[in-house]
């Protein structure tokens, strides 16, 4: 079925219309607002508050003055670049809520892909992307009851500078994207991903993720457990498969990956 086509006859967000070449599709509602600290805290709040934030709503701010990233790192605004954030209000029979970063991962990579094509990126698990090694977008997953905000930054035209990680934008690797037009396909795009995952399952997600992702082989270390080993692929539920030198392996639940490269022969 085509994206569009799916979208129009599963979407419940009154969106707007859009016409291309598959027929019509139906754009997931935006909200766009000057500056905040955070989109993720804003409609965390709302939802504290018992406001009714329907799914697949979206909060996109021009600035942020309190972004921020896994594990509480900082995370710089940037005008023209995308920061924003949306709902998913969780149903009985989903899969579990950690598969929906790599539900995001796979609307960003479409929507890159589609507004981008030239540039080389690729998925690293759980939830970032990397544009020739270096960070341009990241994923925050929070929940509240049976809602969990998924935020996402993408650096389109400027990238912060990090203490601990390389990064770039899109404009950095010659890639010209308008946040609006960004936003648009991202919504569209994650709508779409979101409808595979509760009708398809996480094992459908998992092999859209793979061809995306880091190749088998690379070079891998978990921060939280002082893990090193090698990429194996992903478990069904989304799970990463780490090999160990030893040739043993093991599932990887939840940590922050760091991606090694592989030390030369003579060096």
């Amino acid at each position: 079925m085509a994206v569009g086509r799916r979208l129009f006859l599963h979407s419940g967000a009154g969106g707007r219309l859009r016409h291309r070449g598959c027929g019509a599709v139906l754009i997931p509602p935006i909200e766009r607002i000057a500056q905040t600290g955070s989109t993720n805290a804003d409609l965390l709040a709302r939802l504290a508050a018992g406001e009714h934030v329907g799914e697949g709503h979206w909060l996109v701010a021009d600035r942020q003055t309190a972004g921020r990233g896994r594990l509480g790192r900082a995370w710089g605004d940037g005008l023209g670049n995308f920061m924003g954030s949306t709902v998913v209000q969780l149903r009985a029979g989903d899969p579990l809520a950690a598969t929906l970063a790599l539900v995001a991962g796979v609307a960003l990579a479409k929507t890159i892909r589609a507004l981008a094509p030239a540039i080389d990126f690729q998925l690293k698990w759980p939830n970032d992307v990397l544009a020739d090694g270096a960070k341009c977008s990241g994923i925050l997953l929070e929940r509240s009851g049976d809602s969990v905000v998924i935020g996402v930054g993408v650096n389109l035209v400027s990238a912060p500078d990090l203490p601990d990680r390389a990064t770039a934008s899109l404009a950095d690797k010659g890639a010209v994207v308008e946040r609006d037009r960004f936003a648009d396909a991202l919504a569209v795009a994650m709508a779409d991903a979101l409808w595979t995952w509760r009708q398809e399952g996480v094992e459908s997600i998992v092999r859209a993720w793979l061809p995306l992702g880091h190749p088998v082989g690379t070079p891998l270390h978990v921060s939280e457990q002082a893990l090193d080993g090698y990429f194996d692929g992903l478990a069904p539920d989304g799970a990463l498969r780490l090999r160990r030198a030893d040739g043993g392996g093991m599932l990887v639940h939840a940590g922050d990956v760091e991606l090694r490269r592989p030390v030369e022969e003579g060096t």
